[in-house]
């Protein structure tokens, strides 16, 4: 139980973060798509540590990634993995910079991937990811300087829309 108390303090972290300071409707639309989307699988990995799988606070968040499979589908959304791919290549110095969750999952030559929406970071491994690495990939998430790239004129919102006029 204790395990358990570790994970909804990271539970807790997440939902004490604030984007008061932003304008969401001002970030680039694939890239806030995407923000949310890591922030849901951040919710549902770490929920499933924290509470019973059967729990409807995870069966919500569930319901709420089901949803979004086929909205990464739509419009340029399906071109993210790519680009970040792209970053890889074409801008190591940005790739770097990115959260890690995003590096990790959408990088090729990462083992990483969402497997029933869950976080993995390594496909054979039976331990669980620990409560201290999910507090860090999402502050990540939270930093201003990334936080600032994000918008639609800021410098990850032009390099997308340079990447999927150039691919």
């Amino acid at each position: 139980m204790a395990l358990d108390q570790e994970y909804i303090h990271v539970l807790e972290n997440l939902y004490e973060k604030s984007l008061i300071l932003q304008d969401e409707n001002m970030w680039h639309p694939v890239l806030y798509f995407y923000y949310m989307d890591a922030l849901a699988h951040l919710d549902y990995t770490v929920g499933l540590m924290a509470y019973h799988y059967k729990s409807p606070r995870v069966m919500m968040t569930g319901e709420y990634l089901r949803c979004r499979i086929d909205q990464a589908k739509e419009g340029d959304r399906q071109k993210f993995p790519a680009f970040i791919n792209w970053l890889r290549t074409e801008h190591p110095e940005r790739f770097e910079a990115l959260p890690t969750l995003w590096r990790k999952i959408y990088d090729t030559e990462d083992e990483a991937m969402y497997v029933s929406f869950r976080i993995v970071f390594e496909r054979d491994s039976k331990n669980p990811i620990r409560p201290h690495v999910f507090r860090q990939l999402i502050d990540e998430f939270f930093k201003k300087d990334f936080l600032k790239t994000l918008y639609s004129d800021a410098s990850l919102g032009l390099l997308f829309e340079e990447f999927k006029y150039k691919g």
